[in-house]
């Protein structure tokens, strides 16, 4: 670069700081006016705040009551568990999402319901009949349905009877 071209930078250089300088400096008045402006205006109204109610405490009387740690015992004479001395039924193999209600079909008196296994092989079932997993007893069938009771863990050391179906395939 020649000596005189570089002297033409430093000069438009210093021009345009001169005119950036320039520019920040006029605005100060209106910003003071604004901030004057703003400090002789009436405040606003505060709400107070709102009353905290007063704290009760408890006693936790351990003497008394059951320990909250330790689950509760089942009572009484008709406490629900499985019965874990009677033999197992072939169908009890099979998680009952597994199986497959196909139809019903009538001998005599006694309707049965026909359950497809995932080998494809059909068994008969009856009312009392157990299948699925979890103590699953047939209460109930129906032309569209095999009802049963079954009895699961109730994650406290105890079980309940929990409703299930199955239900006719298309």
């Amino acid at each position: 670069m020649t000596t005189s071209h570089t002297r033409g930078l430093k000069r438009t250089g210093t021009a345009l700081a001169c005119l950036v300088l320039a520019a920040c400096s006029g605005g100060e008045g209106s910003v003071q006016r604004f901030i004057t402006r703003v400090e002789h205006q009436p405040g606003g109204r505060v709400e107070p705040l709102p009353k905290v109610p007063k704290y009760e405490t408890f006693t936790y009387d351990d003497q008394n009551m059951r320990s909250p740690f330790v689950p509760s015992e089942p009572t009484g004479v008709g406490a629900i568990r499985p019965d874990s001395s009677r033999p197992r039924q072939y169908l009890e193999r099979f998680p009952l999402d597994t199986l497959t209600m196909v139809g019903t079909m009538r001998l005599g008196n006694v309707v049965y319901g026909l359950v497809q296994t995932k080998d494809g092989i059909v068994h008969r079932v009856a009312v009392g009949n157990y299948m699925g997993q979890n103590d699953g007893r047939i209460i109930q069938i129906t032309p569209t349905q095999i009802r049963l009771a079954e009895i699961v863990p109730d994650g406290l050391g105890g079980f309940v009877k929990r409703p299930a179906a199955l239900g006719l395939s298309q």
